[in-house]
């Protein structure tokens, strides 16, 4: 484990990176000897900074859903994140690309929370129960460290969570078979990439129960009006100044964003 003093020198590098948009060292490189628990660590004392400063948790994001990215990751679970309200876009929105140092964006659905929803012990039907609406989201996740990255590396930088972009249809959670929402993703005009929302642990409510569970442990929970990003049912697309994207969900209505 890394001292305090370490922990927040660590933070304040992935601060600095955010804030000047040039990537830090890896800070498993900096520190070899860290671990998962000092990379979360080092995510909450970012966040308390972040909040200090003015922003609000809007909710939170889990990553590394599918089982690829789990064997890359070396990791045999996900990791969360939390979303700022300073992150979140609203479908149409002409989003400036230097806001960001490598941004790359991710087909996902985000659920939003009717009531308070805490561990420990808590399954699919749980998050079903406790969700208001289910809605089409696209993740922004960006990169404040240089590459390759230590799977502590992609957790202390806030699990690579940038920003959101809601739009869409929202559907209350059973009304729709939530495991079979497909999605296209175009980027200027050709299909990048398409997926289902089962490639997400089998049912995009799996891992909201993951991390309902998960932070149980570290004393918290997901609260009424928390947006919860279930994770990427497609692989990450490259974005760019100039770039137009269009996000088509069929039936659940379709996300439209450009950058500039």
């Amino acid at each position: 484990m890394l001292t305090d003093s370490q922990h927040r020198a660590a933070a304040d590098a992935i601060l600095t990176a955010e804030r000047t948009k040039v990537p830090t060292p890896q800070l498993s490189k900096l520190y070899p000897e860290m671990v998962i628990e000092d990379a979360y660590r080092v995510q909450d004392l970012w966040a308390e900074a972040r909040i200090a400063a003015g922003a609000k948790v809007a909710g939170h994001k889990i990553g590394l859903t599918s089982r690829a990215m789990q064997m890359a990751s070396k990791m045999t679970e996900p990791d969360y994140g939390r979303i700022l309200d300073d992150a979140l876009y609203n479908d149409g929105a002409v989003i400036t690309a230097s806001t960001f140092l490598k941004p790359r964006l991710e087909v996902e659905l985000a659920f939003v929370m009717a009531e308070d929803l805490e561990g420990p012990g808590k399954r699919i039907f749980d998050v079903m129960r406790a969700t208001e609406v289910v809605v089409p989201a696209l993740e922004i996740i960006d990169y404040r460290t240089e590459v390759p990255r230590a799977i502590v590396d992609t957790i202390a930088d806030n699990a690579a969570f940038a920003a959101i972009v809601i739009g869409g249809r929202p559907v209350r959670p059973y009304d729709i078979d939530v495991r079979w929402v497909g999605a296209t993703l175009s980027k200027n005009g050709i299909i990048e990439e398409s997926g289902v929302s089962a490639a997400i642990m089998g049912h995009p409510a799996a891992g909201i129960a993951w991390l309902v569970n998960k932070l149980h442990v570290v004393g918290a929970g997901l609260k009424k009006g928390q947006i919860v990003l279930g994770g990427s049912f497609t692989r990450p697309v490259d974005i760019a100044a100039g770039d137009v994207i269009q996000a088509d969900y069929g039936p659940l209505g379709a996300i439209g964003v450009s950058f500039v």
